[in-house]
């Protein structure tokens, strides 16, 4: 039996780049060695680490006067990283909390500086996300930062965020390569690797250049992004094993027609499973509003809270794992990614037709 994996992260990679990675495990193109046992200052090494950076660059249509890290720290690493190299003494960060990665960033960055919350939509139980027009930005902003998609809650910025020219800094760990995005409207974005670009263990970073120029001295190394920039992504030894599966991961979107060609999956997948709850009248109740859904992770609960864990129960008997909710909410989540098939979408539809003319 398929074994379908909602789980948030680390999500599911595409099968053809787990099959490849098999067979070259032992021997990455014939040298008769592993990626992993390779020196990183090899010129194997070398045109893997150069191969992922152009994939993602082709992929995002990253200008030149971008440059692509690759960190370690997942994206929690970043919460602290982004004050410390760009909150300037006497200037703010501002935050637009949709949710609670977005807390957390806020609360880091407050560890830095001056880290405010000009927006939040705790009150609506974090259900949504702001029009442009309802932003309002600090005169003093150094940068301004947002999560475009929030796993926990399920919701999802529709449009790219603009500033009216402070640098817009986004957390696109959990929706990056699933959809065009306008890379010069962000001074950077960061996301941890393992939802859609490849394993836990790997952060990439997309910096302009002229941010660098802003870094104060004195940083520790490992946290400064001249440290990374300056050095071809290896200040220290960095994942070897993630950024070969990175570049695995951006030739196999290559072959679904690019971020194009796999939104148009990613809409089809998720209508499906909205549809699902749509018409399951009241059975199943989702979590974000209608214009703020992510295609991403959708989020729910049964109208009888005290049948999710049969569900559950029931789900992972047929192959569907991972579709419990975050522990600090509860309820369901279901995490489908890139990678993730529509079949998976499928299975789980049946199961809450049939579960709920069961226990309706």
């Amino acid at each position: 039996m398929d074994i379908f994996n909602f789980s948030s992260g680390p999500a599911m990679l595409p099968k053809p780049v787990l099959e490849q990675a098999r067979d070259e495990i032992m021997s990455l193109g014939g040298i008769g060695m592993s990626v992993m046992e390779i020196s990183h200052r090899s010129k194997e090494f070398e045109k893997v680490l150069h191969g992922a950076e152009s994939g993602l660059r082709r992929l995002l249509n990253v200008p030149d006067n971008y440059r692509i890290l690759f960190l370690q720290g997942g994206g929690a690493m970043q919460f602290s990283m982004v004050p410390m190299n760009l909150l300037a003494p006497g200037m703010t960060g501002d935050y637009v909390l949709t949710g609670a990665w977005g807390e957390k960033a806020v609360k880091e960055a407050a560890k830095f500086g001056n880290a405010k919350t000009i927006y939040t939509s705790v009150a609506d139980g974090f259900r949504s996300v702001p029009e442009q027009e309802e932003l309002s930005f600090s005169s003093e902003a150094a940068y301004v930062h947002y999560t475009s998609n929030e796993t926990i809650d399920g919701v999802e910025f529709k449009y790219d965020l603009e500033a009216g020219g402070i640098p817009v800094v986004c957390d696109a760990s959990s929706n990056i390569l699933s959809k065009p995005i306008d890379i010069e409207k962000y001074a950077l974005i960061y996301a941890g690797a393992q939802k859609n670009i490849g394993p836990s263990g790997v952060t990439v970073v997309i910096i302009r250049e002229d941010l660098l120029k802003r870094i104060p001295d004195g940083l520790p190394a490992l946290m400064d992004y001249r440290s990374f920039a300056e050095n071809d992504s290896m200040p220290n030894t960095p994942n070897t094993w993630g950024i070969y599966l990175i570049g695995l991961v951006c030739r196999w979107l290559d072959d679904q027609g690019g971020v194009a060609g796999i939104e148009k999956r990613n809409i089809e997948k998720a209508a499906v499973l909205y549809n699902a709850l749509d018409s399951s009248d009241g059975f199943f109740i989702g979590h974000a509003k209608r214009e703020a859904r992510s295609l991403m992770n959708v989020t729910f609960r049964l109208r009888d809270e005290r049948l999710e864990d049969l569900f559950i129960d029931e789900a992972e008997s047929l192959g569907l794992s991972g579709l419990r909710g975050h522990r600090s909410v509860g309820g369901l989540r279901a995490s489908i990614y890139n990678a993730f098939p529509k079949a998976g979408v499928e299975r789980l539809v049946e199961l809450m037709s049939d579960f709920a003319a069961r226990n309706g």
